[in-house]
C-alpha cells in the first residue's frame, strides 16, 4: 500500500520527529518526504511524506495518527492511499487543446486517473473523446441541475479544459469536490474575449497562463502552477494565440498532475505545492 501523508500546522520542535517515528512504528516504510515553513519560529508548517505500508489498514492507520500525534500537534492533515486512482471529470467548450492533451497524457500513463467521462456545452468533441474510449455527455448550458448530478458522487476532481462558463455558487457546494481552472495571465488587464488581439495591440512582451483552483470569486482561487514566454514586436496575435495555448496546456496538465499525486497542500488562498 502506497501512503501519503499531508500535514499543516503551526511550526514547533518536534513535528518531523514525531511523524516519522509514529509510522515507523507503525510499520510504515517512508520512501519520500517534504517540508516547509513559512518561518520557524511559530510560522507555519507544511509536510508530505510518501510512504509503503505492506500489512495493516490505512483506516486504522489513521485513526491512530489522528490520537497520537495529529491532536498533540492540532494538525489538518488527509491521508490518501496513492495506489487507488482518483475519478477525474473534464469539462470543455469550443477549445480543445487542453482536453485532448489531458487525455493523450492520461493514455501515456503520466496522469494517475481514471476519466469517468468528459462534459460539454457542445456536441463537438463526442468523436474525438470516443477514440479514447471515454464517455461524452453534451449539456447545452445553462443546465447546472443536470450537470451536477452527472458529476456529484461520480469523480474526485473535475477539469475545466478551457469550459467557457461561470459556475454557480451553488454548483461548487453542489459536486463537493475540488475544480481546477486554466486561463490566459491576462487576467484581468486583458479579461473577456480575444484578450490576445488586445494583448498584441498593447504591445505585451510575455504571455502565460494560470491555472488554480475554483472559488466562488470568479478566477481568484489558489494558484497551483504558471507559466510564460517571452514574446518581441515581431510576433502577431495569432502567433501569440498558438503560444498561449502551449502554454495553457502544460500548465494545466503540471497542475492537474500535481493534484492527483496529492502534492498541494492550500493554505489562506496561497498554495504549497510540493
Amino acid at each position: 500500500m502506497n501512503g501519503r501523508l499531508l500535514i499543516t500546522c503551526h511550526d514547533r520542535h518536534g513535528i518531523v520527529a514525531a511523524v516519522a517515528g509514529f509510522l515507523a512504528a507503525s510499520g510504515a516504510n517512508i520512501v519520500s518526504s517534504d517540508q516547509h515553513s513559512t518561518d520557524p519560529e511559530g510560522g507555519e508548517f507544511f509536510m508530505r511524506m510518501e510512504f509503503n505500508l505492506a500489512h495493516g489498514d490505512l483506516d486504522a492507520l489513521g485513526r491512530a495518527f489522528s490520537q497520537e500525534v495529529a491532536e498533540r500537534f492540532d494538525m489538518r492533515w488527509r491521508l490518501t492511499d496513492g495506489s487507488i486512482p482518483k475519478r477525474m471529470a473534464v469539462l470543455v467548450s469550443k477549445e480543445d487543446h487542453c482536453l485532448v492533451d489531458l487525455l493523450w497524457r492520461h493514455r501515456r500513463g503520466e496522469l494517475d486517473a481514471t476519466i469517468p467521462l468528459v462534459a460539454s456545452n457542445h456536441p463537438d468533441w463526442a468523436n474525438d473523446v470516443g477514440t479514447f474510449n471515454i464517455a461524452y455527455h453534451h449539456l447545452p448550458f445553462p443546465n447546472e441541475p443536470e450537470l451536477i448530478e452527472l458529476l456529484r458522487g461520480n469523480c474526485d476532481l473535475v477539469v475545466l479544459a478551457r469550459y467557457m462558463r461561470i459556475l454557480s455558487a451553488d454548483f461548487l457546494e453542489q459536486v463537493g469536490v475540488p475544480i481546477i481552472n486554466i486561463h490566459h495571465s491576462f487576467l484581468p488587464a486583458f479579461a473577456g474575449a480575444n484578450p490576445y488581439q488586445r494583448a498584441y495591440e498593447r504591445g505585451v512582451k510575455i504571455i502565460g497562463a494560470t491555472a488554480h483552483y475554483v472559488t466562488e470569486e470568479l478566477d481568484a482561487g489558489p494558484i497551483i502552477e504558471q507559466d510564460v514566454a517571452r514574446v518581441t514586436h515581431r510576433e502577431h496575435a495569432d502567433t501569440m494565440v498558438r503560444l498561449g495555448r502551449d502554454i495553457e496546456r502544460t500548465v494545466l496538465a503540471r497542475a492537474v498532475k500535481a493534484h492527483l499525486d496529492d502534492r498541494v497542500l492550500i493554505y489562506g488562498n496561497r498554495t504549497v505545492v510540493f
